[in-house]
């Protein structure tokens, strides 16, 4: 009976699996709703390490930096399918800058082995709009 039980309950995660899957934001839908409310500015190639506070990674699209009341959103131009939640950034630069030149290294958070890198690109600030007078 028990046996019988653990099977019934494997299959009904099984069968819920992909109701819950479909429920998950896309990559796309993500990224908007963290861009909510702000407005696109002039793409730059660097951005100053010194004012971010904090990277944020959109599952195989996007790494957001965070400078301030400012989100700096890097499209990278290779690379970018091995984004995910389970990789650390290590990032090495020969200065101040973090540029569109430069490689960002993912390393794996569990095994901590090296997993690959992606090529950035252009870095887009996010703005939130003044309010009108």
């Amino acid at each position: 009976m028990r046996k019988f039980l653990t099977i019934l309950i494997l299959g009904a995660a099984v069968i819920a699996t992909p109701a819950i899957a479909g429920e998950r934001d896309t990559p796309e839908v993500k990224l908007q709703k963290l861009l909510d409310g702000r407005v696109a500015g002039k793409p730059v190639d660097c951005i100053s390490l010194s004012s971010v506070s904090n990277s944020q990674i959109i599952e195989g699209k996007a790494i957001v930096y965070r400078a301030g009341g400012r989100l700096y959103v890097n499209e990278p131009r290779s690379g970018a399918d091995q984004l995910d939640d389970d990789v650390i950034l290590v990032t090495r630069t020969s200065g101040s800058q973090l540029c569109s030149i430069d490689t960002v290294h993912l390393i794996d958070s569990a095994s901590r082995f090296p997993r690959g890198f992606v090529q950035l690109g252009k870095f887009v600030p996010y703005t939130k709009p003044k309010p009108a007078n």
